[in-house]
């Protein structure tokens, strides 16, 4: 336990921080560019503003909860005042990739490229979030045998909660989209790249798989994902080489040619340009899940 602050856990091997919580008030230090290596919830209670992510941004009002994968940059502008709750958590600590069919919230709160990073909370989750929040930080202020498992047991409720509201709201989505064919080709679209996304890396063979031209397709993402064709192929690729960073002791020569790329160089080049890092010190500072490495 960090000393300093007793609601942060450190990592005893390295000292890093493994798991935290803080509550975000005015002057908060979030109002610049994050690019972290542990995954971050900002829930913000009261307050409004904007959240800028990626090459996006969000406005926020009260209750509305935004999530972050490990070096997803980001940063908060508040106008007035803000209160909120911020919980980071190491993969080391918990990781999403080797945990998804336990909480669920791989591809809904962390790692989704095709919905923002949003969660509007409503009040019968918030105060499901308050009776969690509470068990965590009085385990965090009394600790006893135990106590990394029973946090990540309310860690576990928490994701949980939180990817079956975010669920439901993009469901909710998805049926008043289903008016018009556009979605239609786009969920084509989301398809064709989650099963060639290792084979096809360029907007033009997608454009001519789904029959439509470059340009058309174009427009369509940028309307509804608010990316490019272009990014949304980018994207998928490098969540799978940090799944594999994280998950396999593989070589970056060896994730490379699984994931299309001949040259370990060029995809070094790739993968450092769209997650800010290198894929050496992404598993050097990520971490990597050596317990199930042969």
């Amino acid at each position: 336990m960090n000393k300093k602050n007793n609601l942060t856990l450190t990592n005893k091997q390295n000292g890093n921080l493994a798991f935290k919580i803080y509550n975000l008030e005015n002057n908060h230090s979030l109002d610049h560019i994050q690019r972290l290596n542990y995954y971050s919830i900002i829930w913000i209670k009261k307050g409004r503003g904007r959240v800028k992510a990626d090459f996006s941004e969000y406005k926020f009002e009260d209750n509305t909860m935004f999530s972050f994968s490990p070096y997803q940059p980001f940063m908060v502008e508040e106008e007035g005042g803000l209160q909120g709750v911020v919980i980071n958590f190491h993969p080391d600590f918990f990781c999403i990739h080797k945990h998804h069919r336990d909480v669920a919230c791989e591809g809904v709160l962390f790692n989704n490229i095709y919905n923002p990073p949003v969660t509007v909370v409503d009040l019968v989750t918030q105060s499901k979030f308050e009776v969690v929040i509470d068990q965590i930080i009085d385990e965090l202020q009394n600790p006893a045998l135990a106590q990394y498992e029973l946090l990540i047991s309310y860690l576990k409720i928490f994701l949980i909660t939180a990817s079956r509201l975010k669920a439901a709201q993009q469901s909710f989505v998805s049926a008043d989209d289903q008016k018009n064919d556009h979605p239609q080709v786009l969920q084509k679209l989301m398809d064709y790249i989650n099963n060639h996304y290792k084979t096809k890396h360029s907007a033009s063979e997608y454009a001519d798989m789904l029959a439509i031209s470059q340009k058309a397709l174009a427009k369509l993402t940028k309307t509804y994902f608010n990316k490019t064709l272009t990014d949304l192929i980018a994207e998928r690729i490098v969540i799978e080489a940090k799944r594999e960073l994280y998950l396999t002791g593989k070589t970056v020569k060896e994730i490379a040619y699984e994931l299309g790329y001949d040259d370990e160089y060029y995809f070094s080049r790739f993968f450092k340009k769209n997650a800010d890092v290198s894929p050496q010190l992404y598993r050097e500072t990520v971490g990597f899940d050596r317990a199930s490495v042969s």
